[in-house]
């Protein structure tokens, strides 16, 4: 048997970046009804306390990990950390991002832009530099890149944010080709906007007009749910997906064009 038919290892963990809210969130509350123990990892250990006791008042086994994942050395401790209460992850799910400011891309200056690839893309990368090598070493991973289909389509006055997701979409597609024999599968998906708090950088005013106008490009007429994005990470986390990697998942109410 080879390493690409590998089998998923007894003990079941997982990390999801970008924990406390939102997608990343609900990714782990997914994961954690099938049967995974479940790294939080989130900046923001105030919310981050909110979500795991609301995860552990259901009997889940998760751990939460504040951490900033522009900073390689406190990604090394959030994993050593988890490695240590919950075993080595057998999942990686790369979903801490920021929208960054809303503007002419033109008028945008590069340390708006830098703040943004920070984390959007440099932040991930870090993350997969951290955990994924004992993937390899184990012959078994799965790691999800929670790209946006801003990344596909751009998004008008948000330049850095689409720019950064087109970054993570091709970063997906060169590491599963790398990582295609060792067993370890990568994949990324494309949701359309969902209502979470990352909008939540803008004023009332703002919020609205930029939301009105995203829903204007979905035929679907509605922001994806929380809970449809983190039911397509499930089974890419698993080993039902067994022979997809260094590909592009669709989630976006018929908004994606290819």
């Amino acid at each position: 048997m080879n390493a690409t038919q590998s089998k998923e290892p007894a003990l079941r963990v997982a990390v999801v970046t970008g924990a406390a809210r939102g997608i990343g969130l609900a990714i782990g509350a997914r994961l954690v009804a099938d049967g995974f123990a479940v790294a939080l990892w989130d900046r923001d250990a105030g919310q981050l306390d909110e979500a795991t006791q609301s995860l552990r008042a259901s009997g889940a086994k998760v751990l939460p990990v504040p951490v900033d994942i522009t900073d390689r050395a406190q990604v090394d401790r959030a994993l050593a950390q988890s490695t240590g209460v919950l075993g080595g992850p057998a999942v990686l799910v790369n979903n801490a991002a920021i929208l960054g400011r809303s503007g002419p891309t033109l008028d945008a200056s590069l340390d708006e832009w830098r703040r943004v690839f920070d984390v959007n893309v440099f932040g991930a990368l870090q993350c997969l530099q951290a955990v994924v090598p004992a993937m390899v070493t184990r012959g078994y991973g799965r790691v999800v890149n929670v790209a946006s289909i801003a990344g596909k389509e751009g998004n008008p006055f948000a330049g850095a944010y689409a720019a950064s997701k087109a970054a993570l979409i091709s970063m997906t597609k060169s590491l599963g080709k790398e990582l295609a024999e060792t067993g370890v599968l990568v994949n990324c998906i494309t949701p359309s906007a969902a209502d979470t708090d990352i909008f939540g950088v803008y004023d009332e005013a703002q919020r609205a007009q930029l939301q009105s106008r995203l829903l204007e490009r979905v035929p679907m007429k509605r922001f994806v749910r929380v809970e449809e994005v983190a039911e397509m990470a499930a089974w890419l986390c698993s080993a039902r997906c067994s022979f997809s990697t260094g590909a592009v998942f669709d989630i976006s109410g018929g908004r994606a064009m290819y």
